[in-house]
């Protein structure tokens, strides 16, 4: 006699099933990429390259010109390089941290802008421009910055990651403008020394 029953099939996958490994998957590739460029901030660029897109469009979509996109942008970059080694994993997409910087970056500098508009005087420095495509450069850059001497160190961080004015660090400081000024110059010129050094 012939079986009347057909044979088992294998039951096909919830459609969500697939979707949910991929995501997973991805989720831990992130990850791995975020341990190794805490480990090496060069191995930045991987992160950098999988999220510029999704966050200059965040970017680009809130601000008015695209001159002003590229530098907050280049900004969030160097602000998730300099504080990376405090962020920890928390199964969340890295790119919402990247979008929190760049949403804090958009007000920061909507209030500057106010404040400039409001105060005649005191107008900030012009800011140093670092090329966050270049990479590599911008995380040896970052390395010899923890080099310099303490005081030295504190203004560069504060003046150009903070964005705040030589007067506020000055009274944060405890010292004149003009010696903040002196630190910042002395700084910037041993950057420059030991990065043409570095491509020589």
């Amino acid at each position: 006699m012939k079986p009347t029953g057909r044979p088992g099939r294998k039951k096909a996958l919830p459609r969500s099933a697939a979707p949910n490994k991929a995501g997973a998957a991805r989720r831990a590739e992130e990850r791995l990429l975020v341990e190794a460029a805490q480990a090496d901030p060069a191995k930045f660029a991987a992160l950098y390259e999988l999220h510029f897109e999704r966050v200059y469009g965040f970017i680009a979509g809130r601000v008015p010109d695209r001159a002003a996109a590229e530098d907050l942008t280049s900004e969030v970059f160097y602000k998730a390089l300099a504080n990376l080694k405090n962020y920890e994993w928390r199964g969340t997409p890295f790119a919402a941290w990247l979008l929190r910087i760049a949403a804090n970056a958009i007000i920061d500098r909507s209030q500057r802008r106010s404040r400039e508009h409001s105060l005649t005087d005191d107008p900030p420095d012009p800011a140093v421009h670092l090329d966050i495509r270049a990479i590599e450069h911008r995380a040896r850059l970052f390395r010899l910055v923890g080099q310099l001497p303490e005081t030295q160190r504190r203004v560069v961080h504060e003046r150009f990651v903070d964005q705040r004015r030589t007067r506020e660090i000055a009274q944060r400081l405890g010292k004149s403008e003009g010696a903040i000024k002196q630190l910042q110059l002395r700084a910037l010129e041993r950057l420059r020394a030991q990065m043409g050094g570095a491509h020589a």
